[in-house]
């Protein structure tokens, strides 16, 4: 079933999406060489509690960390470690808030001090490939326009949109209806689910700079890239209106 929600809801949801945006904010900001990526969850876990809400990650499914951290070749679901950040990693942290009932969800791609041209522009593209998914979150298309607009930047650049995960509706629930892919299945566009104002989606391309291929590690979470190749992961919650869709992860200066 996918939720319309009203504008109290609506309200509701740009509030829990400035929350999940100033921590991943403060997040990334945090990331450096040296600190482990334990350290980087415990931080992001202060900074939600210290806003008001709570990890909307913590015991999901019974995932164990407060966020995503996803280093080099993994694509998702990084769990936290003692494992030390280096100069030239490039980590995905994912974040996700409840806050007074709503949840915001976004990600985001950065280097540990710099990184090789080529992962910088692995990130560009994926943050570009986002842009354009939003873009096409209008009332009146369908969910494939995203999906196509992903996918065509991303593979106009030679690079690979993983398939084994999605982006999702997001609400008072982690996942709601409708599923997001980052490609066009082969059902295409004629079954795809028509967006409608009220709507609000967790965008996120997750992208290869190798094949499409990935695997889960022994932890049951980690998902890698199968070639060990690096990958990147950029994400917005958006709220679909009838005119310009609104991003509802963005910075709000009051927070």
């Amino acid at each position: 079933m996918i939720h319309i929600k009203n504008q109290k809801a609506q309200d509701g949801m740009r509030r829990a999406g400035r929350v999940a945006a100033r921590v991943l904010d403060d997040v990334v900001r945090f990331v450096r060489p040296g600190v482990t990526t334990r350290e980087v969850d415990d931080y992001g876990a202060d900074r939600i509690r210290e806003l008001g809400g709570r990890s909307a990650f913590l015991g999901y499914r019974r995932y164990p960390c407060h966020l995503c951290i996803s280093v080099n070749e993994e694509v998702v679901h990084g769990l936290a470690s003692d494992r030390r950040l280096q100069f030239g990693d490039i980590v995905s942290v994912d974040v996700g808030v409840h806050f007074e009932g709503f949840i915001g969800d976004n990600a985001r791609t950065v280097a540990v001090g710099g990184c090789r041209p080529e992962h910088q522009r692995l990130m560009e593209v994926t943050q570009q490939a986002l842009d354009a998914g939003v873009a096409q979150a209008r009332s009146g298309n369908c969910v494939a326009d995203i999906s196509g607009a992903v996918q065509e930047l991303v593979e106009s650049h030679g690079y690979s949109v993983v398939r084994e995960f999605v982006g999702h509706g997001v609400g008072r629930s982690m996942h709601e209806e409708p599923q997001i892919p980052n490609y066009v299945d082969r059902r295409g566009r004629k079954a795809s689910p028509q967006l409608k104002a009220g709507m609000t989606l967790a965008i996120e391309p997750m992208v290869n700079a190798g094949r499409a291929g990935v695997r889960v590690l022994a932890d049951g979470w980690t998902v890698v890239s199968e070639d060990g190749l690096p990958s990147a992961h950029f994400e917005h919650t958006v709220l679909v209106t009838a005119a310009e869709p609104e991003i509802l992860t963005c910075l709000a200066p009051a927070l």
